[in-house]
């Protein structure tokens, strides 16, 4: 099968991104012959490899949606400092894409850009709105700062400070503390609520 062949078939797929198994049973082709041609195609430019198994057709895969295939069967939404960017809290545009979710905390880096996934515990997944076209999941602005104190402890020191931040007209106070009062462990919870407390106090 030539490989202009093979990219023709798996565009009628009409997927942005799809594993192996898809295209193996689309092609009705065994797995292993269905990964040598999508390498193949990979390597010839016509598909992007995102991580094992796992496959996009670069002009139409949104690139804040990837998080979701990433983690996938785990849910994720784009937060921390990609999020506060998306809504104007930041100027300064992130190097990566930063999401949360309850999968491990991973760092993958794809020909499309670096996803940075951060893990945070089922109960504190929430506070995030889906795009009128259901490809991406967002934090709201609260969530997204909440989010950024909360990581501030990590190792990484990816979250210990921030560039210049203003709160948009819409940013709820009150919404954001009882994000806060949601963190399950009290002495992270009095970190993330003296942080909070210092970046609002003018407010």
């Amino acid at each position: 099968m030539r490989l202009v062949d093979v990219q023709a078939r798996l565009l009628d797929l009409e997927l942005a991104v799809f594993n192996t198994s898809d295209a193996s049973a689309w092609l009705k082709i065994s797995r292993a012959h269905a990964s040598k041609l999508l390498s193949r195609l990979s390597e010839a430019g016509l598909l992007v490899h995102l991580s094992r198994g796992l496959w996009a057709f670069k002009d139409r895969v949104e690139l804040m949606a990837l998080p979701q295939y990433l983690t996938n069967p785990f849910p994720s939404y784009v937060s921390l400092q990609s999020a506060l960017y998306q809504h104007d809290m930041i100027t300064q545009i992130p190097a990566v894409i930063y999401a949360v979710s309850i999968a491990r905390t991973k760092k993958f880096v794809t020909p499309l850009g670096t996803i940075s996934i951060h893990h945070v515990h089922p109960s504190f997944f929430f506070g995030y709105r889906t795009t009128p076209k259901g490809d991406i999941k967002i934090a709201t602005p609260e969530k997204a700062l909440i989010d950024f104190l909360y990581f501030s402890p990590a190792k990484s020191k990816l979250f210990r400070s921030l560039p210049e931040l203003e709160l948009p007209r819409r940013f709820k106070i009150s919404e954001a503390r009882h994000m806060i009062s949601m963190i399950r462990s009290q002495g992270r919870r009095n970190r993330v609520l003296s942080l909070f407390e210092n970046l609002t106090s003018n407010r």
